[in-house]
């Protein structure tokens, strides 16, 4: 919005006068942030009603966190001290948690939760779970799906109360647990072995461990996989779930488990690369938030357009940049004065 109106593109836009600063920079601090966020929810829950998710068995929810904006000097509630390796403060900067919908073939970002000093990735990520399920409705997704920080008893209980499937990333975090895993199967042949693209991807699950203190699980189930590459590599992880194997095979879980990357490649690196997510417009904190809930709007709406909406003609497969330039352009195309 600034570029535009400050750009030549203005005269097609109809706009007499420019922006100034104090417009651009503090109309954000009087927007309603909860009704930015019921908008975008909005926009999902109606892509799902036309049918755009039909060819996915499983629909997942994603969260993680990130950092996002950085400054000298603290100038919010939301500044956090990035600190050196002799505890030195370095400079100020932002959190957040985000949540998008994965699993689907496309990544949908539609609502972050910032949390400053005091507070948690954890309990940020809490709260917007809650959240996303109020907003999207209890029988929207199936899953949600965790870095190894999320797997902790009270997490996997919210995720249940609200009707939530949970695969989470098994770390030393977990060492009991983690430890009689790799036990349990380093003595014995996967138990399936399937293509992934190029790769080949040897999987082990049992759905027998015992649950740690606290969990109110009966069993654990915990896949691990083997993923060989071409050039020679070998990547290994290990999730756990409450998915039993009558409801989710391992080839499933192994997809649920792979779905939460998108967050990291769809979600964080084009919001920041592509979006300006670590841009701070103006230091305000509902500034910050609204400009965050913006760019996931705007990554949802393009995607739902250039992903389901559009039709592949003769014409080369056009980047979402490319996209906003030949937007840009048609608007600075002279009016006709006539």
């Amino acid at each position: 919005m600034e570029a535009l109106v400050r750009s030549p593109a203005r005269r097609g836009l109809a706009v007499g006068r420019s922006f100034g600063d104090d417009a651009l920079s503090y109309f954000t601090e009087r927007l309603d942030a909860e009704r930015l966020r019921a908008t975008t929810a909005s926009v999902v829950r109606q892509v799902k009603r036309n049918k755009a998710f039909e060819g996915s068995r499983w629909i997942g929810l994603a969260v993680d966190g990130t950092g996002a904006g950085r400054s000298e000097q603290e100038k919010c509630p939301w500044c956090r001290a990035v600190r050196n390796q002799k505890k030195e403060i370095t400079g100020y900067g932002h959190k957040l948690a985000m949540i998008s919908v994965v699993g689907i073939g496309l990544s949908l970002p539609f609502d972050v939760e910032p949390y400053g000093s005091g507070d948690s990735e954890y309990s940020a990520g809490q709260r917007l779970l809650r959240r996303a399920v109020k907003n999207l409705g209890s029988r929207f997704a199936d899953y949600a799906v965790v870095d190894g920080a999320f797997a902790t008893a009270p997490f996997l209980h919210t995720a249940g109360d609200l009707g939530l499937k949970t695969v989470a990333r098994l770390k030393g975090n977990l060492p009991e647990l983690f430890e009689s895993v790799q036990r349990r199967f380093a003595s014995r042949l996967p138990d399936g072995t399937f293509r992934d693209g190029s790769d080949r991807v040897e999987i082990w699950d049992a759905d027998d461990f015992d649950p740690w203190d606290r969990l109110r699980w009966k069993t654990v189930r915990v896949i691990l996989y083997r993923q060989h590459k071409k050039d020679g590599s070998v990547g290994e992880a290990c999730w756990l779930t409450d998915f039993s194997k009558a409801q989710a095979g391992s080839k499933a879980l192994y997809h649920m488990a792979k779905s939460r990357w998108e967050i990291e490649n769809q979600g964080f690196n084009d919001a920041k690369n592509r979006y300006g997510c670590e841009h701070i417009c103006h230091h305000h904190p509902n500034s910050l938030l609204i400009n965050w809930l913006i760019i996931a709007l705007t990554l949802t709406l393009e995607r739902l357009y250039r992903i389901r909406h559009l039709h592949r003609g003769m014409h080369r497969i056009l980047t979402p940049v490319a996209l906003l330039r030949l937007l840009r352009h048609s608007l600075l195309a002279p009016a006709d004065s006539s």
